[in-house]
């Protein structure tokens, strides 16, 4: 869902722009004398936007208003759909502990994400990790990015990690399945003279 979300904001974005970037340079290149392109709709540099026939046009049919009331609403929902989906949260702020008698817990999602980059981090090899955690409060997910020395092996860099910062993580905070996305990284070191 975020992957398609993410795709039609960008395509809108970029459509919205496009379009407002063609009307204005256009409006801007005629009132300073350029010659009016093809498919302007007025003649002159003097020319309004809409004259009182175009204003007034449709004004006394009776479908008229409701369109135009219909088509701004569905615009305004739309637009607050976008904002909405835009300004939520990506990361989990907190987590669903089990404390095995029929309550739970609240743990707050950054400090699991704090103590698992902690421990990944101080992994022999790892230079850097960092921890996002995503999901519901209940089916929590991770996705980890470690920073690895040129020297270290990814798979057995990976298999330390999953057996042993991930695999105490999802133990102490008692969940059922902790799964993660990893990107491994190498650092690079620039060629050194030696003389």
């Amino acid at each position: 869902m975020r992957a398609v979300l993410r795709t039609v904001n960008r395509v809108l974005v970029g459509l919205v722009g496009l379009v407002l970037f063609l009307l204005g340079g256009s409006v801007f290149a005629v009132g300073l004398g350029a010659p009016a392109p093809s498919w302007w709709i007025h003649d002159d540099r003097h020319d309004v936007l809409l004259s009182d026939a175009e204003r007034t046009r449709w004004r006394d049919d009776d479908w008229w208003w409701p369109v135009v009331i219909a088509a701004l609403a569905v615009l305004v929902l739309l637009a607050l759909w976008w904002l909405t989906a835009n300004l939520r949260r990506r990361r989990l702020t907190e987590v669903l502990v089990d404390t095995g008698d029929g309550e739970g817990a609240l743990l707050r999602g950054r400090a699991l994400a704090d103590a698992l980059a902690t421990e990944a981090a101080a992994q022999e090899g790892v230079q850097r990790a960092r921890v996002h955690l995503r999901g519901r409060r209940t089916a929590p997910e991770t996705r980890v990015r470690l920073r690895l020395e040129p020297h270290v092996d990814p798979g057995a860099a990976l298999d330390t990690f999953t057996e042993g910062a991930l695999a105490h993580a999802r133990n102490s905070a008692g969940l059922a399945s902790l799964p993660a996305e990893v990107r491994l990284r190498g650092v690079k070191h620039g060629a050194e003279r030696v003389s």
